[in-house]
């Protein structure tokens, strides 16, 4: 009967002998930096400056463009901390303070546990509002957009 041998090899020195053959090098003066087709990163796009950061905009509500859209925020909220303890969109949002605040009250969808049951408090799948609902900022669009509202 013939025994087999399983060797271990450590994952760096695997990743490296990978990096040797395929020609892929990590040690650079630039720190690695690479665009996804793999062009050099200029010196000005290493460095942020505040020009190219944008504030959010504060506005009115900002009308939904298709059915079941997530309400855009229409402030910022940098200063907002959503942690797994605390969410301080409900300060202003909740079902006991949106008359209060004057703000859109959080939908009764995100009340439904995962089995569809109705909960007393906003379900965890719904916890991080941010995760939906976005900040608006006043900035040209990346790439050009056609879409049009249905009417």
């Amino acid at each position: 009967m013939k025994k087999r041998f399983l060797a271990i090899i450590p994952a760096t020195v695997l990743a490296t002998g990978l990096m040797l053959l395929t020609g892929v090098s990590q040690a650079s003066d630039d720190g690695g930096l690479a665009t996804l087709r793999g062009a050099p990163v200029s010196a000005q796009e290493k460095t942020p400056t505040g020009e190219g950061l944008k504030k959010a905009i504060e506005t009115a509500p900002i009308d939904r463009n298709y059915l079941d859209q997530p309400p855009l925020v229409s402030h910022a909220v940098d200063d907002y901390p959503i942690t797994k303890d605390s969410n301080k969109c409900m300060d202003c949002h909740s079902v006991e303070n949106y008359r209060k605040e004057k703000a859109t009250r959080v939908s009764k969808t995100h009340f439904e546990g995962a089995d569809g049951k109705t909960l007393a408090n906003v379900s965890s799948r719904r916890h991080f509002c941010t995760q939906c609902h976005v900040p608006q900022i006043d900035a040209k669009p990346l790439v050009p957009n056609t879409f049009q509202r249905a009417k």
